[in-house]
């Protein structure tokens, strides 16, 4: 049994819809950024925190980066281990669905139906490799199949060869070996090649481990093919750095740049310092009666966030 611990914040929750481990939150308005609760567990001799990663909807490098001083094969047991499943909506349109790729998160906009209050719903992924990238840009969903069959790509048979493996066959039929689980979503990116899809190894959910296409956990997969329809918008960004406001305090939540943007990141500090200034003199022009051009940060809280990059959201003003 996990017994759940909620973590001390002074800043009150958005609630969430039903089951807060399924993901589906209520969607806070327009001026505030942040939803979702941290939280703790305690850890047993009998799981793995990968174990429990999964159990809580979590990706791996997720639960990795929120604790390090945890072994993620043997945690202690009645070790604490903290559950990072609070969020800042990335800096985009909120609609359809929004895939981060350096968060490794996708995040869902239905359309409210009559009645209902605006949500969003959010779950881990699995991205490509450095060598297959995810694609960045709009497209949107252009088809849906249960049980689908995987065809290899040529590019990933001649991988196959290059390392020795066993030659990949033509086409995987569906089944408990599919890689692509039982539900794919195929995305109109380039030739409409990419999916994101189940898998039948869900510990690589939450790493770069695949060959461009985006993994879910098996029973993630399952809820969102049921929830997306054909034409649904996709915006695929890569936001290591979100910034959000919740009332007039401002957070940030701070993520490893993806392999091949380090150098890009070289200067990560000056990088978040820059974002956090040009962010708050943005906003400062939208919030009715509010200037904060001023506000005053929290200039240790802010290093610790840059040196950690823990991906959780931390309050960077006094």
């Amino acid at each position: 049994m996990y017994r759940i611990m909620l973590f001390f914040v002074t800043i009150s929750m958005v609630g969430f819809v039903g089951n807060a481990k399924a993901g589906a939150w209520i969607l806070p308005p327009s001026d505030i950024d942040i939803f979702g609760q941290m939280q703790t567990t305690v850890a047993s001799r009998e799981e793995t925190l990968l174990d429990i990663a999964r159990h809580y909807d979590i990706g791996q490098d997720e639960i990795l980066l929120a604790n390090p001083e945890v072994d993620r094969w043997l945690p202690a047991d009645g070790a604490e281990v903290i559950l990072p499943s609070r969020y800042i909506i990335p800096q985009t349109e909120r609609k359809g669905l929004v895939l981060n790729l350096s968060e490794m998160r996708i995040y869902y906009f239905p359309k409210p139906k009559k009645g209902e209050k605006p949500a969003v719903i959010t779950h881990p992924v699995g991205i490509g490799r450095m060598d297959w990238e995810t694609p960045l840009g709009k497209t949107k969903v252009i088809g849906k199949k249960k049980d689908p069959t995987w065809t290899p790509p040529q590019s990933l048979k001649d991988a196959a060869i290059a390392a020795g493996d066993p030659p990949l066959p033509d086409v995987v039929p569906a089944g408990p070996d599919n890689p692509l689980g039982r539900f794919a979503i195929r995305l109109g990116t380039g030739n409409g090649s990419y999916l994101i899809h189940g898998t039948h190894k869900p510990y690589g959910i939450g790493m770069r481990v695949s060959a461009g296409c985006v993994r879910m956990y098996p029973e993630d997969i399952e809820k969102l093919f049921d929830q997306v329809p054909v034409g649904t918008q996709v915006h695929i960004i890569n936001q290591p750095i979100k910034l959000g406001w919740l009332g007039d305090s401002l957070f940030a939540e701070l993520h490893p740049p993806l392999e091949e943007d380090e150098e890009k990141y070289v200067n990560y500090d000056q990088i978040v310092f820059e974002a956090v200034k040009d962010f708050v003199a943005q906003k400062s022009s939208d919030r009715s009666g509010n200037y904060l051009t001023d506000v005053d940060i929290n200039h240790h809280a802010l290093e610790q966030a840059i040196a950690s990059k823990s991906g959780i959201p931390i309050l960077i003003s006094k």
